[in-house]
């Protein structure tokens, strides 16, 4: 498995100069430890394939005695995936599990008909401090698994695929990404990648799915034309031919996938097809019917007004 150049099959030499459908600038929120930046749910895209919610955490950096407290709360109709570039976060369910993730490890977690979790820094690096960098995102589950028994898969580094050369680096995350694929499983046809390109490097990206997007961590890039800065979410048109250059050494994710099956609701932490769900989980959540976390049962995020 390689990676692709302009030369070969999978794209012609130059983008088409509208394969840009939307360049998405984040949104802000002060969760309270630190801030974070909201490009999906966004005006102009729900979705991005199943991708319904995308945050972006830090760079900041925690002092020693301080740390990210995120209490027990419920999902339904979704998985979260989290992924750092810097920092320890401690996870734990209601299924029992409990693990620390690292940079370059995955956190799947599918909430299908329910699921409770929280996600702290560990005493070890609450004590000394750390900084803080990574990805929460959300993928919406298709209608007939929305209610699947939730479940909880952690991959280590050296088990994800990377594929390597001539100046790019790509490493998949989630589904599959110029033929290599990734061991953790999904419910629908998606990918979620992480790629370096040292500047001067060029990409073509698959044409394997219908909707797919590019968030730029950090660096400067070119596409069609157009010159992308770090922080902003871009989302391409169907079937358009990309080619991402990085005009100084460019870290960015790739994701997206088939169109999901009809829009989805999103209240608080709940995804469905259902508003009716929705209420239900509401309903649950404010009278306690949830299942508790082993290990941080002592509090919870209450119901939102």
């Amino acid at each position: 498995m390689t990676l692709p150049h302009i030369s070969d099959p999978i794209i012609g030499d130059k983008a088409s100069v509208d394969a840009i459908e939307h360049i998405i600038v984040p949104r802000m929120r002060d969760i309270g430890a630190f801030e974070v930046h909201r490009a999906l749910p966004a005006a102009e895209r729900q979705m991005i394939g199943p991708f319904i919610f995308f945050d972006r955490f830090g760079p900041v950096m925690m002092k020693a005695g301080q740390g990210m407290d995120v209490r027990p709360h419920p999902h339904i109709g979704l998985a979260t995936v989290t992924w750092l570039f810097d920092g320890v976060i401690n996870h734990r369910d209601s299924l029992g599990s409990e693990q620390a993730i690292s940079p370059g490890e995955l956190n799947w977690m599918t909430a299908g008909k329910g699921i409770v979790h929280s996600e702290r820094t560990p005493a070890l690096e609450r004590a000394s401090g750390q900084n803080m960098f990574g990805l929460q995102s959300w993928v919406a589950l298709p209608k007939h698994v929305e209610e699947v028994a939730p479940a909880f898969e952690h991959v280590a580094h050296e088990k994800l695929p990377v594929l390597e050369d001539h100046g790019r680096k790509v490493q998949v995350i989630a589904g599959q990404l110029y033929g290599a694929k990734s061991p953790v499983k999904t419910l629908s046809d998606l990918f979620y990648g992480d790629v370096r390109l040292e500047q001067g490097a060029s990409l073509p990206l698959p044409l394997d799915h219908e909707e797919r997007g590019l968030y730029l961590v950090s660096g400067e890039i070119e596409i069609a034309g157009r010159v992308i800065e770090a922080g902003k979410l871009v989302s391409f048109k169907p079937h358009a031919e990309i080619v991402v250059k990085a005009l100084s050494a460019s870290h960015f994710i790739l994701l997206g996938g088939e169109p999901m099956d009809g829009p989805r609701h999103i209240w608080w932490n709940f995804v469905s097809s259902s508003q009716e769900k929705i209420e239900a989980a509401k309903e649950e959540w404010r009278t306690g019917k949830f299942s508790i976390v082993p290990g941080d049962d002592k509090e919870f995020i209450p119901l939102p007004p």
